[in-house]
Order: C-alpha cells, then sequence, then structure tokens
C-alpha cells in the first residue's frame, strides 16, 4: 500500500497539473490529507463510489501519462546514476590535492539528488548507496 502511495504521490508532482480541478483536488483530500472516502464523499455530497471512481479514473490518467512521457521513469534513472556516481566517489582516493574536489564533487551530487549529505543525516545504506528522506 505504501509503495502504491509512494508512486501516487510522484506521479502527481510531476503530471499533476494535468488533471482536471477536481481530480486535483480530489487527490488532494485522499492522498496528501488523509481524508477517507467517506469524508470526501460527505463533504461534496456525493456517494462513497464515487468518489472511489473519480480516484481509480485519476491514478488511471496519471499512469496513463507517465506511460506516455516517461518522466517519473526518467527522474528515477537518473537519480540511480547519480546515486551510483555517489558510490564511486567514495572510492577514489583521497589525499591533500584530491579531498577539496572530491568534496565539492560530492556536494554537487547531493544537492542533486535532493538529500543532506553524508554525516549529516542521512548515512549511506549497506549497498552503498543513499536513503531517501522525504521526498
Amino acid at each position: 500500500m505504501l509503495e502504491k502511495f509512494n508512486r501516487m504521490t510522484l506521479l502527481q508532482d510531476f503530471y499533476g497539473r494535468l488533471l482536471t480541478p477536481r481530480q486535483q483536488r480530489f487527490f488532494e483530500l485522499y492522498y496528501d490529507q488523509n481524508l477517507s472516502l467517506g469524508e470526501i464523499a460527505e463533504e461534496y455530497q456525493i456517494s462513497r463510489q464515487a468518489v472511489y471512481d473519480l480516484l481509480r479514473r485519476t491514478e488511471k490518467s496519471l499512469e496513463d501519462y507517465e506511460s506516455r512521457l516517461g518522466l517519473v521513469a526518467k527522474f528515477e534513472q537518473d537519480r540511480e546514476k547519480l546515486q551510483e556516481a555517489l558510490s564511486w566517489l567514495r572510492t577514489l582516493p583521497r589525499d591533500q590535492e584530491t579531498e577539496p574536489a572530491i568534496r565539492r564533487v560530492n556536494r554537487i551530487l547531493y544537492d542533486i539528488i535532493g538529500l543532506e549529505e553524508e554525516g549529516e543525516s542521512t548515512p549511506p545504506t549497506a549497498e552503498g548507496n543513499i536513503t531517501a528522506t522525504n521526498d
């Protein structure tokens, strides 16, 4: 369930503006504000089934946009490549001459990925990759 939630919110980040205002609002209420189908139905004076159907159509629309445009897939591929670059950066020998350049490149990669630098609050995982925080 959490995986679906994360995927939907990521799709919404990329394609949310392509949805109708009503789809955007219901999506926000359900996914962002964590309202139940019944709560949304009561607020809009429609059936719970109508809310369910609208959310499913919204999810399908978001998935359709992704299948056509592939922006989320590209984003995830780029992020993996950046994480791999960080892993390789950790393997470089460090001395007085290379340390400033390695630190600068490390900072740039962390900025691009949108994570805290290692040692601040996001430690690398056992595989050498970085764990995400509030993406």
